[in-house]
């Protein structure tokens, strides 16, 4: 087991308090509909490349655990990668992250084929499998390291995600102010190995059960038609 704010996640968890985490997080759950009336498809959207290729979005929801154990189960990603957006490439360690005085968010790197996948789709379920109202937290985890955050690689990415925001916002499709921040993509750094794949190595453990297993079950639920296998599950 890792030391530091792991250990600490994982004990707290297994030790005390697994079940006021399970209820709190049901109940956050509840509060949300159904993906096609609580994330619904995007009005500005990129078109469908025409040929097969390459783009990337970097998205931060909270641990990066659940976040890339979503997107490597989605039709059209070809690669995922847990990291660190946010903060400088020196401050770009699990140890230093977790002080919360980087400026670096938990962020997942997704690789994904234009010409099967488009970038409000992959906000749309960004956007269903994670709180975008709660303030630098997510869940059981706070802090600025686990804050909502789309990290936009380009204009069109930006114009995207801000009208996205906008549209359900006007729709009114959360309770409360949507907080995720848009904000350009100056850095992504891989973060360490042991954080990569975590969430399908780690099946058992009581964080992932509660807090990662129900949004891949999301996903699975709500958008069926994107979703995939990933190493057997």
């Amino acid at each position: 087991m890792q030391t530091g704010k792991m250990a600490m996640r994982l004990g707290w968890i297994a030790l005390l308090v697994l079940a006021v985490v399970a209820v709190a997080w049901r109940g956050m759950q509840m509060t949300q509909v159904s993906a096609q009336a609580k994330a619904p498809v995007p009005v500005v959207d990129a078109t469908k490349a025409a040929a097969p290729g390459h783009e990337t979005a970097v998205f931060a929801g909270g641990c990066f655990w659940g976040t890339q154990s979503v997107f490597q189960r989605v039709k059209g990603v070809t690669a995922t990668t847990a990291g660190y957006s946010g903060g400088s490439a020196s401050t770009a360690t699990y140890a230093q992250v977790t002080t919360e005085t980087t400026g670096h968010a938990e962020s997942v790197k997704v690789v994904y084929d234009p010409s099967k996948l488009t970038y409000g789709q992959l906000l749309q379920i960004f956007f269903s499998v994670h709180d975008p109202t709660q303030l630098n937290r997510q869940g059981p985890d706070v802090g600025t390291s686990y804050r909502s955050a789309i990290f936009y690689a380009n204009p069109e990415q930006k114009k995207i995600a801000t009208a996205y925001i906008a549209q359900m916002t006007a729709a009114h499709i959360f309770s409360k102010p949507i907080v995720t921040q848009v904000v350009p993509l100056k850095g992504f750094y891989d973060a360490e190995s042991y954080h990569q794949d975590y969430a399908t190595n780690n099946p058992n453990n009581p964080y992932i059960q509660v807090c990662d297993r129900p949004k891949i079950e999301t996903l699975k639920r709500d958008f069926p038609e994107l979703f995939q296998k990933y190493k057997g599950e």
